[in-house]
């Protein structure tokens, strides 16, 4: 058994990965923390009454990489970087499900804030196993992608060598309110959302950059999206829709299913995609239509799995040697 641990365990990231730890095969849940400690899973996480009640201790990189081979950094953007330095220098693998290691220096610190971690940010991978294969193969920090970026690439990228990237992508990304943590505000309480679908932070989203860095690597030249995200009044999943112009003459669903052969979590559908059915696994649901030279491309996913910690314990597997999906939940919360 592999030894394992997870800093930031109160969120609902750090939630999904205990429940997919406790029965993984190969990896051992040995250390859990947040900022305060103090209590046990099974208090901090009714739910998990009866199934864990490690005991929930504050932060202390020193005695999380003395314990653990690897640690989950389920912390807000711009905390996981100082505690990802530390237990790097101890020796300890990392795999950060924050955006504190995810683009470049220049695109982080005019999205975010200054970066503290420079060094290391210099060696992270970057990761979505069916877009960039086993690169995290012996890698000793993950920059484990987000929801929305996630579901984005996977619909745009098989089309990039032939769509015309002289013309304008847009993307409308539907996301649950589950994405914006656990945290109360004006914009994600009850009243707002309920019975109500609203657009945040059009074009000028922080996402948008990391969308087009890595669409533009995977490409091997620039790629531009105009991104607009939307709250809509569900608990957990996502729908990343891409609008663009073809350049070639193909079959859309042929480029997907080609492209997605052989790889366990994208399911290419004959239907349209729906969240419900992706919810609580790491699927990502893949449909594909065009009206001449227009293009529609759609990815369904759990936000909180395949946006956060299923994908990192998928990143993790392969870090590990493991196959891919070990312990990956591939049963939907249906109805």
């Amino acid at each position: 058994m592999i030894n394992v641990g997870i800093i930031g365990v109160s969120g609902y990231t750090g939630l999904e990965l205990v429940k997919m730890l406790i029965s993984h095969p190969n990896f051992k849940l040995a250390y859990a923390a947040n900022t305060e400690g103090g209590t046990t899973l099974s208090k901090l996480h009714p739910s998990l009454e009866g199934a864990i009640d490690l005991s929930v201790e504050k932060t202390d990189a020193k005695k999380a990489a003395a314990l653990c081979e690897l640690v989950f950094l389920a912390l807000p953007h711009k905390a996981a970087m100082g505690t990802a330095k530390e237990l790097l220098a101890l020796g300890a693998k990392v795999v950060d499900l924050s955006a504190d290691y995810r683009t470049s220096k220049e695109s982080y610190e005019a999205n975010y804030c200054p970066h503290e971690d420079v060094e290391n940010l210099s060696h992270a991978v970057y990761s979505i196993p069916e877009l960039h294969g086993e690169i995290v193969k012996n890698a000793r920090l993950v920059a484990n992608p987000g929801c929305h970026v996630t579901a984005t690439l996977m619909a745009l990228t098989p089309f990039l060598p032939h769509i015309d990237l002289s013309k304008p992508i847009f993307v409308d990304s539907k996301t649950g309110v589950s994405g914006a943590g656990k945290s109360l505000s004006a914009t994600t309480h009850y009243v707002a959302v309920d019975e109500n679908v609203n657009h945040y932070n059009i074009i000028k989203h922080r996402h948008a950059a990391e969308i087009m860095e890595h669409a533009s690597k995977l490409a091997r030249q620039k790629v531009d999206v105009t991104f607009v995200p939307t709250l809509v009044p569900m608990s957990r999943g996502m729908m990343a829709t891409v609008f663009a112009t073809l350049k070639d003459e193909v079959e859309p669903q042929a480029i997907l299913k080609k492209y997605y052969s052989g790889k366990p979590f994208a399911r290419v559908r004959e239907e349209l995609p729906h969240t419900k059915n992706v919810s609580g696994t790491n699927f990502a649901d893949l449909y594909a239509a065009k009206n001449k030279s227009a293009l529609v491309s759609i990815c369904a996913i759990d936000n909180l799995m395949r946006g956060a910690s299923s994908q990192a314990l998928a990143n993790a597997n392969i870090m590990f040697g493991l196959p891919e999906d070990t312990g990956i939940p591939k049963i939907a919360y249906v109805p």
